[in-house]
C-alpha cells in the first residue's frame, strides 16, 4: 500500500506546488517553524540542502550619532520543494537547531533571481 503525500498549512507561507520526502521540510515533513520570520537573499547555494542568506540592516553608532549599514549572513535549511537559487528573495522562519549553524528554514521564494 502507497502512503499519499500531504502538505500541511503552517499558517505563514502558502504551501509549494511541489511534494518532497525531506523529513526537515515544514510542508512536507515534521519541522515546526517558530520565532523569527525574516525577508533575506540567497547569497549561495553549493551546500547541500543549505542556503547561504544576507540580510542588511542600518545599525545606530552611538559615538557619531549617525546609522551606518551592516550586513548579517546566516545559514538556512533549502528543502528540495522549495529549492531556492543565488539572487532569489526568499522569507525565512525560525526553526529548532538542525546543524551547528542552521537554525533557519526557507519557507518561501517571494521573487525569483538572475
Amino acid at each position: 500500500m502507497v502512503k499519499k503525500k500531504y502538505s500541511r498549512h503552517i499558517g505563514i507561507a502558502p504551501t509549494p506546488k511541489r511534494t518532497c520526502d525531506d523529513p526537515n521540510c515544514p510542508f512536507h515533513g515534521t519541522l515546526s517553524v517558530r520565532g523569527r520570520v525574516m525577508e533575506t537573499e540567497v547569497v549561495s547555494d553549493r551546500m547541500d540542502k543549505t542556503v547561504t542568506v544576507q540580510r542588511s540592516q542600518l545599525e545606530l553608532v552611538r559615538k557619531y550619532k549617525r546609522y551606518g549599514r551592516s550586513t548579517i549572513r546566516m545559514h538556512a535549511h533549502n528543502p528540495p520543494c522549495i529549492d531556492a537559487k543565488v539572487g532569489d528573495q526568499v522569507r525565512i522562519g525560525e526553526c529548532r537547531p538542525l546543524a551547528k549553524t542552521v537554525s533557519f528554514v526557507v519557507i518561501e521564494k517571494l521573487e525569483e533571481g538572475e
